[in-house]
């Protein structure tokens, strides 16, 4: 078969992203367009800007990565879209714009589960490596602002299932660290700058238990309910006793461990000095972030980060072991951390645990990761029909 080409487009959150795959396995152009000074004033993204700078975007961005891929509009095999999860009013504008391409071009319209996108990020480098060995059954992590969950990935032929069967029950991850950081003044996004920040600062200086997670999951305790009242029979935990094992995760409660810690400690006061001295440099590098913590705050910020790692990686290994995967994937922004890495590398190691990443600049949101899930689909033809609309809360199946 002739090598297809296909352009992806991604607007699910704040990055504005285009990008051109060769048949799923090479990256030949990959442009963003980030929103984060749109949205730093704020501590975090803000839905209505998002959109409106995804509408600034979008047209400049998909013509760039043609340009880069040297491809034009008729060229292409394809169009990707990440349909959801997401921003409505973010994936409404990349949906807009992609059917509107593939209509006018005649061109086959692809939708994409944007948590699946972050799966095929890892699959797409490792075919650029000629790596083409992995086994099944494959154990995914995708871990970022917005998600944490843990997906069981099958393959059969080009068609890829898959069964979560962990998830976060609050906060995700990646919003911890944001929450953290914007708790600290220490700016948005939060991830790199605690990443950086912790490796001056004693992880052990500060104690978070780790989460317990002793209730039903909700989802499952409607469901739970529900069958109850149709008279079938049901345990009376269904979160321990209803179907596999599952390994959920919660990150509010080491959220507002760090609130209580700054009240009892008396920090307030120099959180705000931080908070105005930073605002007033505009763009603080390392050293200024340095300059403007005192050794309390940075034992603080490596004792969480070493307690979200410890959770993240702990509870995936038991996952792992639980369900005897043969591979295992962390994949999503807060797979860029570097303790993260560490951990997991280390840990696996240990276990025998074959663990892969992607490259620090397909980690966070990107079209080429979304050009890549849509290979498989365009091989057997799962093409979109033309009144596909954005679905914020799409489950990957």
């Amino acid at each position: 078969m002739r090598d297809a080409y296909i352009l992806g487009i991604e607007s699910s959150c704040d990055e504005t992203a285009a990008a051109v795959v060769r048949s799923g396995e090479e990256v030949v152009s990959n442009v963003i367009a980030s929103q984060i000074a749109t949205h730093q004033p704020y501590g975090g993204v803000v839905p209505e800007l998002a959109s409106r700078e995804h509408l600034r975007a979008i047209v400049p961005v998909v013509r760039k990565a043609l340009t880069d891929a040297r491809q034009s509009y008729q060229s292409i095999d394809a169009l990707a879209v990440t349909q959801g999860p997401g921003l409505a009013g973010s994936l409404l504008v990349g949906i807009s714009y992609a059917k509107a391409l593939a209509f006018a071009l005649d061109k086959p319209l692809i939708a994409v589960n944007h948590l699946e996108g972050h799966i095929h990020a890892v699959l797409l480098e490792e075919r650029q490596k000629g790596n083409r060995d992995l086994r099944f059954p494959l154990l995914a992590l995708v871990v970022s602002g917005g998600h944490t969950h843990l997906y069981l990935a099958e393959r059969q032929g080009e068609s890829w299932s898959y069964e979560n069967i962990g998830h976060t029950r609050d906060d995700a991850a990646g919003e911890a660290f944001d929450k953290v950081a914007k708790l600290l003044g220490l700016g948005y996004p939060g991830g790199p700058i605690i990443d950086k920040l912790s490796t001056h600062g004693d992880p052990r200086a500060v104690n978070f238990p780790p989460s317990q997670i002793k209730h039903p999951d909700r989802k499952t305790l409607a469901l739970s309910q529900k069958a109850r009242k149709d008279g079938a029979p049901i345990s009376k935990n269904p979160n321990l006793e209803s179907g596999p094992p599952r390994f959920d995760f919660s990150y509010s409660g080491i959220k507002t461990a760090v609130l209580r810690y700054v009240e009892t400690h008396n920090l307030k006061s120099s959180i705000e000095i931080r908070r105005r001295a930073l605002a007033e440099i505009g763009k603080p590098n390392l050293e200024d972030y340095l300059a403007n913590c005192g050794q309390q705050t940075l034992n603080l910020v490596a004792s969480f980060q070493r307690a979200m790692v410890e959770d993240l990686v702990g509870k995936t290994l038991a996952a792992a072991r639980e369900y005897d995967v043969a591979t295992l994937f962390v994949t999503g922004g807060v797979a860029a951390n570097n303790e993260l890495r560490q951990t997991f590398e280390q840990q696996a190691a240990e276990e025998g645990q074959p663990v892969y990443f992607p490259s620090p600049p397909l980690s966070t949101d990107n079209a080429a990761m979304v050009a890549a899930a849509a290979y498989p689909k365009f091989l057997t033809s799962e093409y979109a029909a033309m009144d596909i609309s954005a679905e914020a809360g799409m489950a990957l199946k």
